[in-house]
């Protein structure tokens, strides 16, 4: 699905064939499915107002407006039939039924990154409160709504929550002022505080591992610290340094390459095809002998949100290698084999990472850098895919496709689907 000003578009995953087309009220600032795909939501936060439709009987829709309370954040209830809604200055969380067309209400939500969490089972959620100056979990049985636990942190300022894939424990982590990382049960018991030091700035980025058993913690340092889920101790870190000295890594490089053209196929004027082919710049990776030494940015001191730190963590889907950027080296990924916990693989692009992600079936990973090309990682080797199309297609975020057999690339006003071809075992 995708939305052009007020209207949205449904097409066939497979063969991009148009399914539906909707016309919202207003220009739609948020679009999410449902979590079997029946039902997806549209919210348009500037008249307050969410429009649901249905794909099963297109006839049938739904809108709910928010009123005076306005609307900050919208999203799914991970069965699909409730839709929770943050009003402004996040002085409730409504919670509307499709089924039964009640409504529940949760008061003092707190305003902070990741200040709601589902377990991935969608039988539980927790809400970060702040009230009377303190911060606060509250969590709900998501079938009836009600109040399953309520209790307070031992944070300054909470910064988020998240949920192991397992539901067994919740991850929350205090503001980048104050390094502490906080790990509770089902029922609300505190198991375990980390901190990794005092004063510096602190925790920047936090994802589980897709088994529940390792929770990687990116920091304002530099490093990468890994807990285990037996002790909730730290078992190690990864550091990113500037220079690769050691032979046991493979530094794969991006280096532009100009294009070769048969001098038979050359006429004038040339083809449109062949004249986009002779300006537009190719790249290919190079193996670098190592000691290599990395882009490295300082960042500037006096201004807000400084470009230092781990930034962005992805666990692979077998739980393998853990992917990692570090702000301060804009152009490499860095991808850790969490089997022998040491580094196994740097990517050096030619610009700045945007965004990766793993393929949801398999260890692969795609990067894109803001270019027309995409750069897929596995074990077997890496490859540049040049996006085709006329004129400049800049790839600034990607997603994988539930199956792994195709990707979606988003650049600022376009976007297209990149589909792979399965190797025949």
């Amino acid at each position: 699905a995708s939305c052009v000003q007020h209207r949205l578009v449904v097409r066939d995953a497979s063969s991009l064939q148009l399914r539906q087309l909707y016309t919202c009220l207003d220009q739609i600032q948020y679009i999410e499915w449902s979590s079997d795909s029946l039902f997806i939501l549209c919210a348009m936060y500037k008249r307050g107002i969410v429009q649901v439709w249905s794909l099963e009987q297109p006839d049938w829709h739904c809108k709910i407006d928010e009123g005076s309370a306005g609307l900050v954040a919208s999203c799914w209830s991970l069965d699909g039939r409730h839709i929770l809604n943050t009003t402004e200055f996040h002085l409730r969380i409504t919670v509307w039924s499709l089924c039964t067309k009640s409504v529940s209400y949760i008061k003092y939500p707190k305003a902070c990154q990741q200040g709601v969490a589902f377990t991935k089972d969608g039988r539980y959620m927790a809400v970060a409160e702040r009230r009377d100056c303190k911060d606060f979990i509250s969590i709900f049985v998501c079938n009836n709504w009600q109040l399953l636990r309520h209790f307070d942190t031992e944070t300054q300022d909470l910064f988020g929550i998240e949920w192991a894939p397992n539901g067994c424990v919740l991850a929350a982590w205090d503001t980048c002022l104050e390094y502490k990382v906080l790990l509770y049960s089902l029922d609300g018991r505190l198991l375990s505080s980390y901190r990794a030091y005092e004063w510096p700035l602190g925790v920047k980025s936090i994802t589980w591992s897709p088994s529940s058993q390792f929770l990687a913690i990116g920091s304002f340092d530099e490093k990468v610290r890994i807990l285990n889920h037996v002790t909730w101790k730290k078992i190690t870190e990864f550091d990113h340094p500037a220079t690769i000295a050691s032979k046991k890594i493979i530094v794969y490089k991006e280096v532009e390459k100009s294009p070769t053209v048969e001098t038979e196929r050359l006429s004038f004027p040339p083809p449109r095809a062949l004249a986009s082919s002779l300006f537009s710049t190719q790249s290919k990776y190079d193996i670098s002998q190592v000691p290599v030494s990395l882009q490295y940015v300082k960042p500037v001191a006096d201004r807000a949100n400084p470009k230092v730190g781990v930034g962005m963590l992805a666990f692979s889907a077998d739980n393998c290698f853990l992917a990692t950027k570090n702000d301060n080296i804009p152009n490499a990924v860095w991808i850790w084999d969490i089997r022998k916990l040491k580094l196994s693989v740097v990517l050096e692009q030619l610009c700045t990472i945007q965004c990766f992600q793993w393929d949801p079936c398999q260890p692969r990973l795609a990067v894109c850098t803001g270019s027309s090309r995409v750069y897929l990682w596995s074990p077997a080797g890496c490859v540049v895919v040049q996006v085709p199309g006329e004129g400049d297609f800049q790839i600034m975020s990607l997603s994988w496709h539930s199956s792994g057999d195709s990707m979606v690339l988003l650049s600022k006003d376009n976007f297209c689907v990149c589909y792979l071809e399965r190797e025949e075992v």
